[in-house]
C-alpha cells in the first residue's frame, strides 16, 4: 500500500491544478529538462513513482502516486511541438511515457546518444556526462532506494531534483560543442531513431529474436518463436517480468526438448515449478509450432558469412578506425561490418554512403576498394593518414 500523507514539500507537485499551472508555464520555454524515477522489479511494465521536469528558472517534482492527480498537462506538455524534451538515456523514460498515455514525447533530445557525437564514448554515464560537462561530481546514493514509498525524503527530493537541475546546464554545453562542429543535423538523425513506438510497444512475435538460440534447426526455431510469443503475452497479462512466468534458459530447453506431454515438460530442467496453466500453455504453443507448416518456420542462421575477401575487409575496418578517430566519434554510429561487406560487393543502397557518413566513411570507402586512395603510416604525425594512390595521381 502506497502511502502519501506528510509530502509538503513545496517542490512537489501532488494536484491536477498545481500541475496544470506548472505544466503551462513550462509550455512557454524552448525545452525542459525529464528525467523519471521508477521501479520494475516485480512488474513487466515499470511503475511511475516520480517525474522531475527543470524549465530555464525552475525545477519541480510531480508525484504521479498523489491521490486523485491527473497526468494529463504532463502528457500534453510532452507532446507540444514547440518544446524541446531533453533526457539522458531515455529509453526507459520513453516506455514508461508511451505505456503512460499512447504517445511518446517529442520532439526528444537524448544526451546520451548526442554525447557520442562529441567525444564522450558509447554509452557515457548521466554522472559521467555531468561530471565531463560541469566538472560536479554526483551523488549516487539515493538511487537505489525505494521510490513508491511514501513520504519521499528531503534527500530523495533534492537528488531527483538535481539530476534535471545539473542536465539543463548540460544540455546548453553539449548542444553548443555540437552546433559549433557543425554536427548537430548527424545528432538530429540519430534522435529519429528514438520515435519510433515499435521501439517501446511489446511485440510477442518478435521477442524470441533477443534468445540466444545457437545452432538450433529450422522447426526448434519456430518452436522457441511460439513459446516466447505464449510467455510474453502472459507477462504481459499478469504484469510481471518475463522470468517470473518462465526463465530464458528454459525457455531454450523447452524449445529444443520440444516435449510432447507434461511428463515430457517437467523432465526439462527449470520447469520444476512451473504450473499446470502455464504447463498447459507451453505444450499448446509447442504443438501449434509443431503444426506449422514448414515455410513458416525461421531459417537457420548460416554457419558462414557470404564469401568476403578478407584483405578487403580488415582494409575498410581500418579505415573506418582512421577516419572516426581523427573525427572523434564511434565506427558503429558510421558503419557496420555487413555494410562494409555490402560495399565489397558492390552495393550502394547503404547509410553509410548517405549524408555526414559519407563524407567521413564511404566516398573513402569507395575510393580505397578502387584503388584511388591507399592507407599510409605518417612517421611525422605518428598516425594512419589516408592519401591518393600513385596510380590516381597519373
Amino acid at each position: 500500500m502506497v502511502i502519501v500523507e506528510g509530502m509538503n514539500d513545496p517542490s512537489v507537485i501532488t494536484s491536477t491544478p498545481e500541475l496544470a499551472a506548472f505544466c503551462a508555464e513550462a509550455a512557454r520555454e524552448a525545452f525542459v529538462t525529464v528525467d523519471t524515477e521508477f521501479i520494475r522489479e516485480k512488474t513487466y511494465f515499470p511503475q511511475l513513482c516520480l517525474v522531475q521536469v527543470a524549465t530555464t528558472t525552475e525545477a519541480r517534482a510531480i508525484d504521479p502516486l498523489a491521490p486523485g492527480i491527473d497526468l494529463a498537462p504532463l502528457v500534453q506538455l510532452l507532446a507540444n511541438p514547440a518544446v524541446l524534451k531533453v533526457f539522458h538515456a531515455c529509453r526507459q523514460d520513453m516506455e514508461i511515457f508511451y505505456h503512460l498515455s499512447g504517445t511518446l514525447p517529442a520532439p526528444v533530445f537524448d544526451t546520451q546518444s548526442a554525447a557520442q557525437f562529441a567525444g564522450f564514448g558509447e554509452s557515457v554515464s548521466y554522472s559521467e556526462f555531468i561530471r565531463k560537462t560541469l566538472n560536479i561530481g554526483i551523488d549516487k546514493a539515493s538511487r537505489f532506494t525505494d521510490w513508491a514509498r511514501r513520504p519521499l525524503s528531503d534527500k530523495q527530493i533534492t537528488y531527483a531534483l538535481d539530476d534535471v537541475i545539473h542536465l539543463r546546464d548540460a544540455f546548453l554545453i553539449l548542444k553548443a560543442q555540437l552546433e559549433k562542429s557543425g554536427r548537430m543535423q548527424w545528432v538530429e538523425d540519430e534522435m529519429a531513431t528514438l520515435n519510433n513506438i515499435a521501439t517501446y510497444k511489446p511485440d510477442p512475435d518478435t521477442v524470441w529474436l533477443k534468445l540466444k538460440a545457437g545452432n538450433m534447426k529450422p522447426k526448434q526455431l519456430a518452436c522457441l518463436r511460439s513459446v516466447a510469443r505464449w510467455r510474453e503475452q502472459e507477462a504481459i497479462r499478469k504484469d510481471v517480468p518475463r522470468s517470473r512466468v518462465v526463465r530464458d534458459e528454459t525457455l531454450l530447453e523447452i524449445a529444443s526438448a520440444m516435449p510432447h506431454s507434461a511428463d515430457e515438460l517437467h523432465h526439462i530442467r527449470g520447469t520444476g515449478q512451473i504450473n499446470p496453466h502455464a504447463a498447459q500453455g507451453l505444450l499448446a504453443a509447442v504443438e501449434a509450432a509443431r503444426a506449422s507448416p514448414p515455410e513458416t518456420w525461421p531459417k537457420a542462421a548460416a554457419r558462414n558469412r557470404p564469401d568476403v575477401p578478407e584483405d578487403a575487409l580488415a582494409l575498410l575496418q581500418m579505415l573506418l578506425s582512421v577516419q572516426c578517430h581523427q573525427h572523434g566519434i564511434l565506427p558503429r554510429l558510421v558503419a557496420t561490418r555487413d555494410e562494409m561487406e555490402a560495399l565489397i560487393h558492390g552495393q550502394t543502397n547503404l547509410p553509410c554512403l548517405r549524408d555526414w557518413r559519407l563524407k567521413i566513411f564511404g566516398e573513402a570507402a569507395q575510393r580505397l576498394l578502387a584503388g584511388k586512395m591507399r592507407l599510409a603510416y605518417d612517421p611525422l604525425k605518428k598516425e594512419a593518414v589516408l592519401e591518393k594512390s600513385k596510380e590516381d595521381e597519373r
